[in-house]
């Protein structure tokens, strides 16, 4: 076994014993890409896409044509950090599969965060509800919209009326920004409020999703104003 290998396989018995604990993220990139890159120096190329996009999270964002154009990243490399986020957020969505009964803020917060897990344009979610706050199901409504304005009322109502759902959530995320809603959230949500209001169907929240955290409208008393 030469030095190289003798580093790469220390490297991995590191984190077999200790899993993540004590790497510097350029090492945690020299792991990854030992499964593509099996004979070149995977430490310097880490180290060249930190330097690169700045961050761990910045890579993982990172597109395949960006990824591509840092040297010694090829194809195969580019496609395996990116299946990293997609895994992750597949993965803790998985965990959330068996939520039956979503009856209060984090309850709904921890079933929709994951969802929005390295997405970098916006997408809103509907979780529809039967009387006793039972899941029926959860959907992607809209997607690369800029922001909540361009909700669909009809498409929600028409979802919650095909499923005979008396309660619905939305959830939409706020790429790159804060968990706040705007104005235009504001506005829209009361729309949508008023609009299921007439129909016998309750908003019961809408969750705004950014960076890992949430907010909840409902909770921030913005509700209180949407009354007819």
């Amino acid at each position: 076994m030469n030095l190289h290998e003798g580093h790469r396989q220390r490297l991995k018995e590191r984190f077999i014993k200790n899993g993540l604990e004590g790497f510097e993220n350029h090492n945690i990139l020299e792991l990854l890409l030992f499964y593509s890159i099996p004979r070149n120096d995977t430490n310097e190329i880490g180290h060249k896409l930190l330097n690169t996009f700045g961050s761990l999270s910045n890579v993982f964002d990172a597109s395949i044509e960006e990824l591509c154009k840092v040297d010694g990243i090829g194809l195969h490399s580019a496609t395996l950090i990116k299946l990293i986020p997609d895994i992750c957020s597949i993965y803790n969505i998985d965990k959330t599969e068996n939520v039956k009964i979503v009856n209060s803020t984090n309850k709904a917060g921890e079933f929709f965060v994951p969802r929005f897990i390295g997405k970098l344009s916006e997408e809103v979610h509907i979780m529809l509800l039967d009387d006793k706050k039972k899941v029926i199901k959860c959907e992607m409504i809209s997607k690369g919209t800029v922001n909540a304005s361009a909700i669909s009322i009809r498409k929600i109502a028409s979802s919650a009326l095909n499923n005979n759902a008396t309660g619905v959530i939305i959830a939409h995320n706020h790429p790159g920004g804060v968990a706040l809603p705007s104005s235009k959230d504001i506005l829209t949500t009361k729309r949508i409020f008023n609009a299921l209001n007439l129909m016998d169907i309750q908003l019961c929240d809408h969750i705004i999703v950014a960076d890992g955290d949430f907010v909840s409208m409902l909770d921030s008393g913005m509700f209180e104003n949407f009354k007819i």
